[in-house]
Formats: C-alpha cells, structure tokens, sequence
C-alpha cells in the first residue's frame, strides 16, 4: 500500500490551517513548509501550534526553497499537494483511500511517472465555483515538473473523484 505525505506551503494560516488539516486522513505524513516572508521571523501567528497539533512536521523555510528541495523532507514516495486554503471532501478522501488499497507499484499499464489529478472548486462571492479542468495534484515524490509551489499540469494524469474545496472567503 503506497503511503502519502501531504505538503503544503503556509505562511501566516493559523484561521484556515485547521480546516485543511482535519481532512487529510488519508495522508500518512502531513509536511508543512513555513515560508519565509522575506525576514529571518516565522509565522506572526499560530500556524506552527496548530500543524503541530495535528501532529504534521513543520520545516522553516527562511530560504523559499524550491518544491523539489521540500521534497527532501519528505519520507514517502507519494506527494499530495495543497494549498493551506484547500480541503479534501469527502469523496476525495474516499477515492484516495481506495487508491491506497488497490494500487500496485510499477503496473504495466500505468507509466512510472503517473500523475493524479482533482477538480477544485472554489468558494466565490456569487457561490461555489468548479474549475473544469482537473489539476495535478498527486505525484511521486521525483515529479520534475512544478509550476510555482504546485505540479504543473499534466494532461495525461488521471482524475480521482472527489474534489479540492478551496475557501477564500474570510
């Protein structure tokens, strides 16, 4: 059974951090990267408490490094990346549960590099918003590819059911 460590990137998240947290049940390891803002402080909040409640390893980032280097503090090969505003639903957890269960390294039907994607759907002032293209968001810990702090996209990743929540209304 592959084992998923989640990652994320926070700076400052202590209002949302929680939310995202209680929903990674189906992580093995939750990594949470402080990042810098540009001085030598961490957070100004309570974002260090709070992942540490939940029991993720918390990393200081003073130097923003790039996504490959954070995965050096990584201990398993499946990365599942999120952002601090983002959620798993329900049917998500389910789809990653069940992909734990029945997934065998190396099959000859699935290239080594395979990718996972999710559709988002975002919180917006006129309601729930659903992207209709699904973003890469679960790869093996060697990804080469990353657009910012994220998996670039990747047409040929297969989509989970279930979706990202991503809250960004205060």
């Amino acid at each position: 059974m592959p084992a998923i460590t989640a990652l994320l990137h926070a700076r400052n998240d202590a209002l949302r951090l929680g939310r995202t947290l209680e929903t990674l049940l189906p992580c093995d390891e939750i990594l949470v990267m402080l990042r810098s803002d540009g001085s030598q402080h961490g957070p100004q909040d309570a974002t260090t408490r709070i992942a540490r409640e939940y029991g993720a390893k918390v990393v200081a980032d003073t130097t923003n490094l790039t996504p490959s280097q954070c995965l050096h503090f990584a201990r398993h090969d499946w990365i599942l990346c999120l952002d601090p505003r983002e959620s798993l639903t329900e049917s998500l957890s389910a789809s990653l549960f069940e992909w734990k269960a029945e997934w065998k390294p190396k099959s000859p039907s699935l290239p080594e590099t395979t990718a996972f994607s999710v559709f988002l759907r975002e919180e917006t002032a006129n309601g729930w918003q659903q992207n209709p293209t699904p973003q890469t968001r679960l790869v093996p810990r060697h990804w080469p590819h990353w657009q910012g702090l994220l998996p670039a996209p990747e047409p040929s990743a297969i989509a989970l059911e279930g979706a990202l929540l991503r809250f960004t209304l205060p």
